[in-house]
């Protein structure tokens, strides 16, 4: 029995373990972005563990003990401290510290001013994705070419419904939303190719709506311009 429990458990940790493979995992950032995410992720997976095992800690220790009657003022002071710990000092330290970490994420993932920025539009459909280099008159579908080390602003809307542009390893998510535009920043901070994927429902193939970003350096994408440049 044991044996046999050991073994499912080990299947379900490897069935785990897959899902988090790339090249779709947040757990293997190649951008700012990402890694900002990720770190805000591993953070806080650790407080939650903390906190499972505190709570089991506490229960393991509750069920142990013996019993004691406790007066009125007792229940009385037991009740304020845990209105006052659990109800105002953790959830306020919790959104204090999501705060201080998420606000400077955020700020890596929005479009300011960068000389070095390169645009590139996507316009979303069920189900595919248009690409347009609006500076160089290119246009392909599912699949988006940057060049490293530059930042990225990606221009997304919609032609029907609303999509969620998400490229794991480079970045969060952003929504693309008819008749609006949304931009996000990406960067990668190393040549290879990233699997991208719609987010949010859109109809009977949407978990076939994927696209891939393709990561040059900067002399491999130049010449990527121009064999582009030749051919469209």
């Amino acid at each position: 029995m044991v044996n046999r429990v050991t073994e499912y458990l080990f299947t379900a940790s490897a069935l785990l373990l897959a899902g988090c493979s790339e090249p779709y995992s947040i757990l293997a950032p190649a951008g700012p972005s990402a890694k900002a995410v990720t770190t805000i992720w591993w953070g806080m997976l650790t407080v939650g563990v903390v906190v499972l095992l505190g709570i089991c800690s506490l229960w393991w220790y509750a069920s142990f003990r013996r019993n004691r009657k406790y007066s009125d003022a007792d229940v009385k002071r037991v009740l304020t401290r845990m209105v006052l710990w659990g109800g105002i000092v953790l959830p306020t330290v919790g959104i204090t510290v999501l705060l201080i970490f998420g606000i400077p994420a955020g700020n890596i993932m929005l479009p300011l001013a960068d000389e070095r920025a390169v645009r590139i539009d996507v316009h979303a459909r069920q189900w595919a994705w248009d690409v347009t280099y609006p500076q160089h008159d290119i246009e392909l579908t599912d699949e988006i070419h940057i060049p490293v080390d530059t930042p990225i602003d990606i221009h997304v809307t919609s032609a029907d419904v609303i999509h969620g542009f998400w490229v794991p390893r480079l970045g969060g998510k952003i929504d693309a939303i008819p008749g609006h535009t949304n931009i996000v920043r990406l960067q990668a901070d190393e040549v290879g190719e990233f699997g991208g994927q719609c987010a949010e429902y859109c109809g009977l193939s949407h978990a076939k709506m994927h696209f891939k970003v393709i990561a040059h350096s900067a002399e491999k994408f130049d010449a990527w311009l121009v064999q582009q440049g030749k051919t469209q």
